[in-house]
């Protein structure tokens, strides 16, 4: 199962935000957040939102109106 931790970087080393018990060699995925994490989620989930939005099949709908 995937677990999600926040975590800083000092001096070089990344820093846990919370406390957990990782066995050594545990293997792990670092994403890099930009200092503005607001902008992040907006184009994050602006590829999710144009998946479920901009579809030829609801295109229907529009002729509703």
């Amino acid at each position: 199962m995937l677990k999600t931790l926040w975590a800083t970087v000092r001096e070089g080393k990344i820093e846990l935000l919370e406390s957990e018990e990782l066995p050594e060699g545990t293997k792990v995925l670092v994403t890099l957040l930009p200092d503005d994490e607001t902008e992040f989620w907006l184009q994050t989930s602006q590829t999710s939102l144009s998946s479920v939005w901009d579809n030829a099949e609801d295109d229907v709908y529009a002729e509703l109106l």
